[in-house]
């Protein structure tokens, strides 16, 4: 592993060493024939004699996946990188770890940042650390990640009251969104507003700079604080031509995540002042969250910074494909395409979406969707876009042939607010249909 491109982590002596002691302590001492015995009820062998080929198989399948840009993969030369990180241990002193949480906040503009497992523990840290004292509310989007997908977190950590507002613009929220619903009053009645958490992006699509100010602004004249739930803030960046600075700068702590879009297999970092930074370490601790040996996962995302941050145009591009191939079938576009999601119903050719999810899964190749979201990644292949665009050119024909007539749009747009749990209702009773 390198700390700067071109100078060597650790001499040759010091990996000698560290291979002796490695060496010694592995050393099988003798044992009695009880130990033996215990021993060998405790062994067990995770790899197959055709691991690699199993891995290789499963990173074709990421390729032909279209569900989230989670599912990506580290690669080879990812591992490869990431197996020569320090070997500290994070809650007292991990030297990589360190030094990867002072450059993310030195590229946010923030005096401090914290390494943590996922997107969810960062959000919710960011937001327990700012939260000191209910009755309080946090101000958001009804579509954001943290109201709708975080496992009701906002009120088990924090005590706090979720103001979830739909945008007037079907897009984004604007200040006017956010004038007409936060509560500034100290009236005993209410749970008064500590915090405006917006995401960027949010379902692929990007706030304007100037409103993200605006409400910044109005946020700093009445003492409210600003968290950004940041975990795409790269494909920001790339679509706007902005700088991380920039994009951080109106907020008073951001979660960055770096298994989504770039391609990691682990870890988010959240940024902010110094104060507040310690005062997350604290609580990371409190949630179990203190990792050891964490110099491995800092130099992976490093590898997915400097190597897959580049290539999120490349993404962007194969996703504006896959949008113009849909739009030429007659397909519906729910959302037009902005980074990396394209949000798209067949109904209105008289195809469900549960028709195409369960023939792409059939193909000799399969392709995997889980309903109206395409997820392109830095792992899908072109060909994965060729053939599901071949496949719905193919459902059209059928459907034509068959004298289907088309039946309406069935779902909503990316900017619709709904009842997240109406998903999982609708999920069971799918489930029950198919027994």
């Amino acid at each position: 592993m390198s700390s700067a491109v071109g100078q060597p982590f650790i001499a040759d002596s010091v990996a000698e060493s560290l291979a002796e002691l490695s060496s010694a302590t592995l050393a099988h001492p003798q044992t009695d024939s009880r130990t033996a015995a215990l021993a060998q009820e405790l062994k067990f062998d995770l790899l197959s004699a055709k691991q690699d080929d199993v891995n290789a198989q499963h990173l074709h399948q990421i390729s032909r996946n279209f569900v989230s840009d989670t599912l990506t993969a580290p690669t080879p030369e990812m591992l490869a990188y990431a197996i020569r990180g320090s070997l500290g241990d994070d809650v007292f002193d991990e030297p990589c770890t360190k030094m990867f949480e002072e450059h993310i906040a030195r590229i946010s503009g923030k005096e401090a940042a914290i390494f943590v497992p996922s997107g969810t523990m960062s959000n919710q840290l960011a937001l327990r650390t700012h939260l000191t004292q209910p009755p309080h509310s946090v101000l958001l989007d009804a579509r954001a990640h943290i109201y709708v997908h975080e496992a009701g977190g906002l009120a088990y950590h924090s005590q706090a009251l979720p103001i979830p507002v739909k945008p007037s613009n079907g897009h984004h929220l604007t200040l006017e969104d956010i004038k007409e619903n936060i509560l500034l009053s100290e009236n005993i009645h209410y749970a008064t507003t500590r915090v405006i958490a917006l995401e960027n992006t949010l379902n692929g699509t990007v706030i304007p700079q100037e409103e993200v100010v605006r409400i910044s602004e109005f946020a700093r004249e009445n003492g409210v604080i600003m968290h950004m739930d940041g975990a795409r803030i790269w494909h920001v960046a790339i679509k706007t031509g902005r700088s991380i600075h920039e994009l951080c700068a109106p907020f008073d702590s951001v979660s960055m995540c770096f298994s989504k879009g770039l391609g990691a297999p682990i870890g988010s970092v959240l940024v902010g002042s110094q104060k507040f930074i310690t005062k997350a370490r604290w609580l990371r601790k409190l949630m179990g969250g203190g990792m050891r040996q964490t110099g491995y996962m800092a130099a992976a995302a490093t590898y997915a910074l400097n190597n897959n941050f580049s290539r999120l145009s490349g993404v962007h591009q194969l996703a504006q494909q896959l949008e113009q191939g849909l739009r030429e079938l007659g397909v519906k576009i729910t959302t037009p395409l902005e980074t990396c999601m394209v949000f798209f119903d067949s109904a209105n050719l008289g195809i469900p979406i549960s028709e195409v999810v369960t023939r792409a899964k059939s193909l000799p190749d399969p392709i995997i969707i889980h309903g109206e979201r395409l997820v392109v990644h830095v792992q899908t292949s072109p060909k994965a876009v060729e053939d599901l665009l071949a496949l719905l050119k193919q459902l059209v024909k059928e459907k034509q042939a068959a004298g289907v007539v088309p039946n309406g749009s069935l779902n909503d747009a990316n900017g619709a607010a709904h009842n997240p749990y109406e998903d999982v209702r609708e999920s069971k009773k799918r489930k029950i249909s198919e027994q």
